[in-house]
């Protein structure tokens, strides 16, 4: 009943329902370790950006791994070097596109530190007619953040003098700074005195878990509806190659009968005289 499904049409349908479900089932596991990863990625932040604002360079000690300070608040005061601002182009913060203002600030040790000063909503600003950091020293209460690296397919920053740039890539920007410069930059929470008005400080990371559990799902439920879809096929055909059977094994009798010979109304309907087990009498 079931060897049509050795057919080779059969053969790919089911090879192709295999690969589907195959696909969608990863696909679903893919999205649960995302899940998982960025509820690692929330404690971690919730558990670090919950410490007390410590200073600097207690925090970010020569030799550390940037990625063990992340999101730890520091306190760290020096002077703003206005002449390297750059702006940080094709950013967006509450609805609005704007840029991020970058200007490093040299510490009492000599060495310079990247500072994210906050995001302004005008597209066009250039490094040239940013608001200008306030001069003097400066106290900065901010979270530390490290290096940011190109996204695949993402543009590759030029040579040279940069004033715009498209990520906060220390090891770049450590070819026109004065060095040395610190392992990490940090995103401005706060300072004394207070910068302009316009520049909106960044805000903290969003802590949601995203559509990661709901795409997890739909995924699993379409692999499932894969295999539903191929029991109705398979089942589907059953039941037509059995009525296709049927009808033929239907058709061949009917045609058997009909080519056998008829008895005519004058036949005889008793064996002739003579013949064995016929009766004289």
């Amino acid at each position: 009943m079931y060897r049509f499904l050795l057919k080779p049409k059969w053969i790919a349908f089911h090879l192709l329902c295999i690969a589907l479900v195959v696909l969608m089932v990863n696909l679903g596991f893919w999205q649960l370790h995302r899940l998982e990863s960025r509820k690692d990625f929330n404690a971690q932040v919730t558990e670090r950006a919950g410490q007390p604002a410590a200073p600097f360079d207690q925090v970010v000690p020569a030799g550390v791994d940037p990625a063990d300070v992340e999101w730890r608040h520091v306190l760290v005061g020096g002077e703003y070097l206005a002449d390297e601002q750059l702006i940080e182009i094709n950013r967006g913060q509450g609805g609005q596109v704007g840029v991020n203002l970058v200007t490093p600030l040299r510490l009492a040790d000599g060495s310079t530190l990247l500072v994210n000063r906050g995001f302004v909503a005008s597209p066009d600003l250039t490094a040239a007619t940013a608001p200008a950091p306030p001069a003097g020293s400066i106290e900065i209460e901010g979270r530390v953040r490290v290096s940011e690296e190109r996204s695949f397919g993402g543009f590759t920053e030029p040579s040279g003098q940069l004033t715009e740039i498209q990520r906060i890539d220390i090891p770049r920007l450590t070819e026109q700074l004065p060095a040395p410069v610190q392992p990490v930059y940090i995103d401005l929470i706060a300072a004394k005195p207070a910068q302009d008005a316009s520049i909106i400080p960044v805000p903290e990371p969003e802590l949601g878990e995203g559509p990661h559990l709901s795409y997890m799902l739909q995924w699993w439920f379409f692999a499932l509806c894969v295999v539903i879809g191929w029991v109705l096929a398979v089942r589907r055909s059953a039941k037509q190659h059995q009525r296709d059977r049927d009808k033929a094994l239907s058709e061949g009798v009917g045609a058997a009968a009909a080519d056998s010979p008829l008895p005519s109304d004058d036949a005889p309907t008793t064996a002739p005289i003579g013949t064995p087990g016929s009766s004289l009498d």
